[in-house]
Formats: C-alpha cells, structure tokens, sequence
C-alpha cells in the first residue's frame, strides 16, 4: 500500500469460486511487494462459495466489488479498472502466487523497457515446473493447421509444430511476444484506457490476446521477463475440461473473426472445427487399440466439445459495442515517454 497517495501498480483481481486461492494471491501480493506502491481491486462474480466475504474481511483490505451476477472476466476487469488510480494496471489472476518480488521486478522491467508499452514475466505450476501459458504466438493458418493434425500435441517442444505456445522455448530469456497471458499482465493505465479496456465480447479466454493485438498495431511490443516469476495453477475456476475448451475454441474463433483478414477468415474457422473432430478420432482409435480408459476418457471430452460446436463455432456472440480506443492514438506514444 502507499501513504503518500501516488500509486505505482493497480492490481485487478477477478474471481470466481476460487475463495481460499483468491486469499492467497492477494497475501502473497502483499507478502512480496515492497518497492511499489499498489492497490488490490477485486470483482467477484457472484462467487457462491462464500468469496465475498472472506475478501472483505482480507487484512489487507483490498476494494471489493461483489457482484450479484457473472459478468466474466473481461467485463470484470474493465469494472475494476474503471476505478483504478496506479501509473500502471496489472492483471492477475485469482489461481497465481506472486513469488520472489516478481510484482517489483516486473514494474522495474517496465520502468528499463517504456518501448514494449506490454509486459508479462514466467509462470510455473505449484511444484516448481515450467507452466508455458505466460505468453502465446497469435492464431496463424500454420499453427492451426499443427493443431488440426495433432503434431502440437506430439511435439510440444517444436517451434516448428507448436509454435503457438512457442514450443522449446522455457521462457528464460527476455523475449518480444504477440501475447502477454492475462494472468499476469503489466501495461500503463494510460495505454489500457486508449485501447478502451478488454473487450466485454470474451467472456472468458481470448480478451488478453485481442488486447495485446490491438496495442501491437499502434506500436506495442510486448515483453516477456524471466526476472518475474509467478505461480499459476490454471483453470482453477473452470470444473470441466468440455467447458473450458469450448469458452477457449468461441474465444479463438471470435479471434480469427476480428483480427484475420476477411477472406482468410472461412479457412481459419474450417481448420478450428478440425482441432476437436480430430482429437475425437484419434483419441477413440487410440481406445480401440489399448483399451485403454484414458483414452475412453478423452475420447468422450472431445466428443462433447465437438457436440457442443455450435456453441462455439462462430465465436462469442456480439452484444454492445466491442472495445475499442477511447482517447486518441497518440496518447500510446505520449504515455510511454512520460514514464518515470
């Protein structure tokens, strides 16, 4: 926190069943931030698993929002961002730890690199592990293609057949990206505001990339530090695998709808219905061969997914008007030479 009324970094937090994990990402926000003044802002979705009041009651005392319906994480961002005052806006999910001063570092990183106007650090999972879901390539007809055929999922460590999640790279190096994970996610509140915020048509999965997408064709380069390490669990919110693939399959959809060009944009969506149809057919070829009950398993998630296609085929439907900057361009630019 600060005295002095200046305010470094607005931590946004949103959240969703996730109660005792919430508690202790906003504690370990505390716990390791020492070098920058900071907010927590929380918005709950109307958490049914008593979330709301164990934030409040947080020794910490961040400023809650507890919502009477799930508005999603994009929309819940924006929430809270409308009442943000920090120099800088970090998006952190709910399911992270902040370790080893990673908030200070991944301000001082931005602090050394104004340029990038984006910055993300590495995620691991709890036992130390790399988690690769810190940052991603953009959706490409290759990428989908890898997909489609199943080889980024054979050879996850190929830049070549998974460059997506820019396979063999650990994450161990100061590195431009397209996409800076939103669990972990570092930009001026000037810039978030130009760029009008996350846009409210990503319920879930997907915003951060349009974001980071739309800053990069005004100038952004978004940065990946290893100096700023976080723990993600992944998907803590999420109780299903069928459910949250079909919210990330209408978020990449929406993805190739608003950022491809219009002509490419019927084989893009062709190839994404061929991720799960052949992920059933293998899955269930593999359950013939070996009897196996993993592979029974898998094979009955993605039969589901595939089911559920019109769910997710044609993207998340548009409602209001999509983001979109709310102050001229040129403040993209004003904003960076104005960082301390």
């Amino acid at each position: 926190m600060t005295s002095s009324g200046r305010i470094d970094v607005s931590i946004l937090i949103v959240s969703f069943n996730t109660r005792e994990l919430t508690l202790e990402a906003i504690s370990s926000a505390v716990r390791e931030t020492k070098d920058v003044s900071y907010e927590i802002i929380v918005v709950d979705n109307n958490s049914s698993d008593g979330s709301q009041e164990a934030i409040a009651s947080h020794p910490a005392t961040p400023k809650l929002f507890a919502l009477a319906d799930n508005i999603g994480f994009g929309r819940g961002n924006n929430l809270a961002a409308e009442h943000a005052s920090g120099e800088y806006i970090l998006l952190l999910n709910p399911d992270t730890i902040v370790k080893d001063r990673a908030i200070d570092r991944l301000v001082a990183f931005a602090r050394a690199n104004k340029h990038a106007l984006i910055w993300g650090g590495r995620t691991v999972f709890s036992d130390g592990s790399l988690n690769p879901a810190s940052c991603w390539q953009r959706i490409t007809l290759h990428n989908l293609v890898m997909r489609a055929m199943g080889l980024a999922g054979v050879f996850p460590n190929s830049p070549w057949f998974n460059p997506e999640a820019y396979g063999g790279w650990k994450r161990d190096s100061v590195r431009e990206v397209d996409i800076v994970s939103g669990c972990f996610l570092l930009m001026p509140r000037t810039v978030w505001m130009a760029l009008g915020g996350l846009d409210p048509r990503f319920f879930m999965y997907g915003e951060e990339a349009d974001l980071c997408l739309r800053a990069r064709r005004i100038g952004a380069r978004p940065l990946i530090t290893p100096e700023a390490t976080i723990v993600h669990l992944g998907g803590a919110s999420e109780k299903t695998r069928s459910g949250k693939m079909v919210k990330l399959l209408a978020a990449k959809a929406t993805l190739i709808e608003q950022h491809w060009p219009r002509f490419t944009v019927p084989a893009g969506q062709f190839l994404l219905s061929m991720w799960p149809l052949s992920r059933w057919i293998a899955c269930s070829a593999r359950a013939l061969i070996d009897n196996s009950d993993a592979n029974r398993e898998a094979a009955g998630v993605w039969r589901t997914i595939w089911n559920a296609r019109a769910d997710w085929r044609r993207g998340y439907p548009k409602a209001g008007s999509a983001a979109g900057p709310t102050a001229p361009v040129s403040l993209l630019a004003a904003s960076a030479r104005s960082l301390p």
